[in-house]
């Protein structure tokens, strides 16, 4: 079997026996966009530091590693058409971009019934004036650079240049759950952050990763090799649930970082317990030390999504659910409209994290410091805690002393544990 990512998704989805005429576009994107307009480019670019196998399936004609790369930008005002569902959907026929393959495109079929829903960004947008951070999206098992695209329309829209590519293995379009695989993109987030310096709107000394599932284990090896990277935010990220490959790794220490983590955990019931049942993998690859109590000298802020499953955090993985998948990726008694909501205060979470420490934003800084209630987070939706970094070697936005632990969640969670 299949590690996280690709496990969450096949339970949670099961999305090729969904037939189109029960597919619902019932997700939305709650937040509001931030003061700016949004533009889109897409640039096609080889990594030529890398081989790539010679094939019309990976999209490559000179052996060199193709990274089709998404970019998002604080834009002036445009006219015309938004993006649409479909037309991201869209992009998936030329991500390998020496050979497009329409035909091996399920994303359009899939998301058919979201297809002209617009979200913000206008392709090829002016930039706006001005340079921002950067941020770096690394997106799940084998999934596609815009597979998130509505949060990275919304920290565009607030100031961030955002970049992202494919989930891709080592030699193929398919990741590969094993450590190749995961230095394979850990390489593709560095590649992606220098050729940012090439852009004129990007300032290159406050860069960040944003990631979910598969793409937290990547984004911390690359947080771990690339001095570049001044803060981690993680969905659910995969490092959590497999620790013995990032101890396998040799080189990644948690112990050792000193950037401050924005980690948000599932309330998926049996989690651990259906992937221990189910793993056929190595079972080292489960064992080892928890990253997160190991990241003691960086500052450490823990978000649990009471009701939200693992497959919620991915905005297009829901609008390709149907009703029934829905429910099997349901936890407890948390409908669409809560997942919808919890979405989206996971987008402002991570806004103002990424404000805290890129920005130095006091009010981005009190606002993560204070509880969930405090902030207008609905009752039981969410629980945080922050644990301040032991040695202090930069200033933080953070102040010296722990916040208490004042969740908003129920005396008893839903799951029933």
């Amino acid at each position: 079997m299949k590690l996280l990512g690709r496990w969450c998704l096949s339970i949670a989805l099961s999305l090729s026996a969904i037939p189109l005429r029960a597919q619902t576009p019932s997700f939305q994107f709650l937040e509001p966009a931030g003061p700016s307009s949004v533009g889109l480019k897409v640039v096609n670019q080889y990594d030529t530091s890398r081989s790539y196998p010679l094939s019309a399936d990976n999209g490559t004609k000179n052996g060199h590693r193709p990274i089709q790369t998404l970019i998002w930008y604080p834009a002036q005002p445009a006219a015309g058409k938004a993006m649409t569902v479909g037309d991201y959907a869209s992009l998936a026929d030329t991500e390998n971009f020496d050979h497009p393959r329409p035909e091996k495109n399920k994303w359009r079929a899939q998301l058919q019934s979201s297809s002209e829903v617009q979200l913000w960004a206008h392709k090829d947008a002016s930039p706006a004036p001005g340079r921002y951070p950067v941020l770096v999206y690394a997106p799940s098992d084998s999934s596609t650079p815009w597979e998130n695209a509505d949060l990275c329309e919304y920290l565009a829209s607030h100031g961030y240049v955002v970049l992202a590519s494919p989930s891709m293995g080592a030699a193929t379009r398919d990741m590969t759950d094993d450590l190749r695989g995961i230095d394979a993109q850990a390489r593709d987030i560095s590649f992606l952050i220098t050729y940012a310096k090439t852009l004129p709107n990007a300032d290159m000394s406050r860069v960040g990763l944003v990631s979910w599932s598969w793409g937290g284990i990547s984004s911390l090896f690359a947080a771990a090799r690339d001095p570049r990277v001044k803060a981690l935010a993680e969905m659910d990220g995969s490092m959590r649930y497999f620790p013995g490959i990032v101890q396998k790794a040799g080189d990644i220490h948690p112990d050792r970082m000193t950037i401050p983590l924005l980690f948000f955990t599932a309330e998926y019931p049996n989690l651990l317990e259906d992937l221990e049942a189910g793993y056929k993998g190595p079972q080292a690859d489960r064992m080892g030390p928890n990253v997160l109590n190991a990241w003691t000298h960086g500052d450490l802020y823990t978000v649990n999504m009471v009701g939200m499953s693992h497959g919620q955090f991915g905005a297009m993985q829901q609008r390709r659910k149907s009703a029934e998948s829905f429910a099997a990726d349901q936890v407890a008694d948390y409908g669409r409209d809560d997942a919808n909501t919890s979405h989206a205060w996971v987008a402002r979470y991570i806004l103002n994290f990424l404000d805290a420490t890129l920005k130095k934003d006091d009010d981005a800084a009190a606002f993560l410091l204070r509880t969930p209630a405090q902030n207008g987070v609905p009752r039981h939706f969410m629980a945080t805690k922050f644990r301040p970094a032991e040695t202090k070697t930069v200033a933080q936005p953070w102040p010296s002393r722990p916040m208490p632990d004042q969740s908003q969640a129920p005396a008893v969670s839903p799951s029933g544990r």
